[in-house]
């Protein structure tokens, strides 16, 4: 069984490179709002181009693994990204980069639900949650990465060569995986009865299913923000350099990374159940983002400190959700209840960069971004709180 290990690390190496180049548009914010002439609202809207996709993509994804082997699945998907970064290189202006990064989320679809059903079928529930936690570390691992990388690469050779280094990752993301990841020597869960849109109506409505959409579109909202806003914010409230902010960025993912891992981590020992991890986070990240709207983030020592805080809890929440979501899934269903509830996510994930771009020029500042992300953050711990957990079922 130490094969689950080398399961772990090539979904890992797969999702982080999947992610390499989307993660990185917020710290490219400054050199492609200066190439492009864009908007801050523009510039959100670019992630969400690549984010729109999945809206559907994952979905379809989810009843694809249901179906097929995940290293066929996730493998084309990675292998789609490629092609559409390095097509990307040679658009235009900023209409048909916004086209392409459509194209790269379609493919993009396959990397989160096809890595975590990987890990939860090689894992048992006793070590899911630390396996999750490592597994969905990959995406901040690879926004850390391409923070530090893809900003200095735009800088001196320009916005299409960057698209170049990421199609680059993305493929060898993919040629590891599919040279790689084999299937559990497990006979798979029962497949059950054919996903019918009535059988999506009912698992939408149930109460554990309301707790994961609730929870994980208020943040995922908030990890837009971080990920679109911090280099934004720091270059422009607290005076940092260009340099200085997006390494902040580096490091606020890097906390996301031990956040995942930790919070994942806990999850399999704390006697309350793994939303009791999802819930901790979202207290921190009420509190992180409230201090940030005080006169505290204007000054860059403690609004760095905040950023990390918000990197490590604003990221952290996703490993112990998405194996709460596996764990809640019926037999044989596990793709499809990942890939629906990922799907879910996407609308925040689609309409949270723009928003939060517009809200910051029509505002002529951030602390109503703040604000708001701070106030769904806390409607959702509170409606959820009172939730009752059941399983969900078709």
């Amino acid at each position: 069984m130490r094969y689950r290990w080398v399961v772990l690390g090539i979904a890992t190496f797969a999702q982080a490179a999947s992610s390499f180049f989307v993660q990185g548009i917020g710290a490219m914010g400054i050199t492609l709002q200066r190439d492009l002439d864009l908007s801050t609202a523009q510039l959100g809207l670019l992630l969400s181009a690549a984010q729109f996709a999945p809206l559907i993509g994952l979905v379809v994804a989810g009843e694809l693994l249901d179906r097929y082997n995940e290293r066929w699945v996730v493998g084309a998907g990675a292998c789609v990204v490629a092609a559409g970064l390095g097509a990307g290189s040679l658009a235009p202006g900023y209409a048909a980069l916004l086209g392409v990064l459509l194209v790269v989320g379609a493919g993009y679809s396959t990397a989160q639900p096809g890595g975590s059903k990987a890990v939860a079928s090689w894992f048992d529930a006793s070590q899911r949650g630390l396996a999750m936690g490592l597994r969905q570390a990959g995406l901040p691992l690879g926004g850390a990465l391409a923070a530090a990388v893809l900003p200095l690469v735009a800088d001196v050779h320009g916005w299409r060569t960057a698209l170049v280094v990421g199609g680059c990752v993305a493929l060898a993301g993919a040629a590891v995986f599919m040279g790689f990841y084999r299937a559990p020597p497990l006979p798979e869960a029962p497949r059950g009865e054919k996903v019918t849109l009535a059988a999506r109506v009912r698992m939408l409505r149930e109460p554990s299913m309301v707790k994961i959409m609730l929870s994980g579109t208020s943040l995922i909202s908030v990890q837009s923000g971080i990920l679109v806003l911090t280099v934004l914010y720091l270059h422009d409230v607290t005076e940092l350099g260009a340099g200085a902010a997006a390494l902040v960025l580096v490091v606020a993912q890097g906390a996301g990374v031990a956040g995942r891992i930790c919070m994942a981590a806990w999850s399999d020992r704390v006697g309350s159940g793994r939303y009791a991890s999802v819930m901790i986070c979202m207290v921190a990240v009420v509190a992180g983002m409230a201090a940030l709207a005080t006169p505290l983030g204007r000054a860059a020592p403690t609004a760095c400190l905040l950023f990390v805080w918000l990197g490590f809890f604003g990221y952290g929440w996703y490993g112990p959700w998405v194996a709460y979501v596996a764990e809640s899934a019926p037999p044989g269903k596990t793709g499809f209840a990942l890939g629906l509830a990922m799907s879910v996510n996407q609308i925040a994930i689609i309409l949270a960069p723009p928003l939060l771009g517009l809200l910051r020029d029509a505002t002529g500042g951030f602390t109503p971004v703040w604000g708001v992300l701070a106030a769904m953050t806390g409607v959702a711990l509170a409606v959820t709180a009172r939730a009752q957990r059941r399983p969900c079922a078709v």
